[in-house]
């Protein structure tokens, strides 16, 4: 009888909570402005539902919050321009704002400095519905001066806020099961990150404890950009592709917040340098390391032919990236032609086939190192990555056994650094299943390997993947997004 009570009383607290909970969530489809901006000869009208708290128990409220757009003309006329979506159909864009780790806020529609629409408004004007997600970062501290944002409050804020649109999809505009993720560089690892993690259970303690609401976190589609990720490996890749480059033009990430970690249009300070004698053993050391990890993935290109590396670091795997980047420049070729050929790339005929013989050391001699050695895990733990890594009470750590052996100071726990990472999730059944991944053919912030391996894992993983490496394009997101909306247009069908 007793135990009967005890149980019975669990119960209703439980149910309470849950009570308490769908109040504190619930979606409110009458609190909003009717806001316009005008883009060029159009004027883009759009109902805005700024400042939704997503959880019920946040850290940080002025990061851990939404704005929500609706394109008004689905209140007039009930459908986009293309006829396409309605008030219930249309998918959600979620562009998050994460840079270098860093606690972002959530983006609003407006226009750049050029006088051209943002991804927000961009989306709008397409007939999108936009979640905008703040997420908490490295550098928060609590009112007790402990940090609150290291890893992985920043996946955990983006599933927090998927959960709140699926919990509020009856009241709320949109398709909550046409969601469309997007980012830049550390936005970028965490976009790709959101789609490929869905519902996996080590993120529930997370969630619980911020009052997330009772709903999956599984989303339909992802756009990368420049995705900083699988930080464990990206040293040793980073080496593998610019070791033979010993200067560098490292920037100076301490002027940088999150925005500019994901717009260089205007050039942050930076330091310039050349590799120490103990930077290049450390250099070939890591590159050394690459081909063992390369080899494990049993990547295959979409013909099912193996990629593979031998210890030298030649094979199968480094032609695939030279025809990746040598694909890329007859394309911009094709497209502008005017554009010069650089000294790496030599023409040649083969029958009636038109190529280009890309010199791959040249090509790698003709960029900067953004990085010094190691590029991610820094013996001091001096770069953000290291930020990342912390804990509520150490700013920085490890998280390869490679610089904590040599450099010492704490490593990150095993759990953390896996729950931070795409490639340990490429086999869940709920990832979502269109990957749209683009890095610049200019970009040095990590090497084009990392990425092209997350797009090579996914699509051996049965996903439908587009990846692209934009000629001359460096390190930055949101520069196509003409060609962003037509693939989402493509994919929601």
């Amino acid at each position: 009888m007793k135990k009967r009570a005890i149980v019975f009383s669990t119960a209703a607290c439980l149910c309470a909570v849950i009570s308490a909970q769908a109040a504190d969530l619930k979606f409110d489809p009458d609190k909003f402005e009717t806001r316009s901006i005008k883009a060029g000869e159009k004027e883009v009208k759009f109902r805005a539902y700024e400042g939704i708290v997503y959880v019920a128990n946040p850290v940080d409220s002025r990061f851990q919050r939404l704005n929500f757009y609706v394109p008004a003309r689905y209140f007039e006329d009930g459908k986009n321009e293309t006829g396409k979506f309605d008030a219930s159909s249309a998918p959600i864009f979620l562009p998050n704002s994460i840079g270098g780790y860093m606690p972002g806020e959530p983006f609003t529609p407006a226009l750049d400095k050029n006088g051209k629409p943002n991804a927000v408004l961009a989306a709008l004007e397409r007939g999108y519905v936009v979640a905008a997600p703040g997420a908490r970062g490295r550098t928060l501290k609590d009112v007790n001066g402990k940090f609150s944002g290291k890893a992985p409050a920043a996946i955990v804020d983006l599933k927090a806020a998927v959960r709140y649109l699926k919990f509020n999809d009856a009241a709320m505009a949109g398709d909550a099961n046409k969601i469309i993720s997007n980012g830049t560089s550390a936005g970028g690892a965490m976009s790709a990150l959101l789609g490929v993690s869905a519902d996996a259970p080590e993120f529930e303690p997370y969630l619980v404890a911020l009052g997330a609401a009772k709903a999956s976190d599984e989303i339909y589609a992802v756009s990368a950009y420049c995705p900083v990720t699988n930080l464990e490996n990206a040293d040793a890749a980073y080496e593998w592709m610019f070791g033979a480059q010993t200067k560098y033009e490292k920037m100076d990430f301490s002027a940088l917040d999150a925005a500019g970690f994901n717009d260089r249009s205007n050039k942050p300070k930076t330091v310039s340098g050349e590799l120490t004698a103990e930077q290049k053993e450390l250099s070939a050391a890591l590159k050394s390391a690459f081909p063992a990890y390369l080899n494990s993935l049993n990547l295959k290109d979409a013909k099912g032919r193996a990629l593979t590396l031998e210890p030298s670091g030649e094979g199968s795997f480094k032609e695939y990236v030279k025809k990746t980047l040598a694909d890329s420049y007859a394309a911009a070729k094709s497209h502008y032609k005017s554009l010069l050929k650089p000294e790496f790339f030599t023409l040649e005929t083969q029958g009636c086939t038109l190529g280009y013989d890309f010199k791959f050391d040249d090509y790698v001699l003709s960029m900067s190192r953004a990085k010094a050695v190691p590029a991610f895990d820094g013996l001091r733990l001096e770069n953000p990555e290291n930020d990342f890594f912390g804990d509520a009470d150490t700013t920085a750590k490890h998280f390869t056994e490679f610089s904590a052996k040599r450099g010492g100071g704490e490593i990150a726990d095993a759990k953390i650094i896996k729950m931070a990472n795409s490639m340990n999730y490429l086999g869940n059944a709920n990832a979502a299943k269109f990957y749209r991944i683009r890095h610049g053919a200019a970009d040095s912030d990590t090497a084009l390997a990392v990425p092209l391996i997350l797009a090579l894992g996914l699509q051996n993983a049965g996903k439908t993947v587009d990846f692209s490496a934009p000629w001359d394009q460096g390190h930055g997101g949101d520069y196509d997004l003409d060609e962003l909306f037509r693939w989402i247009d493509r994919v929601v069908k």
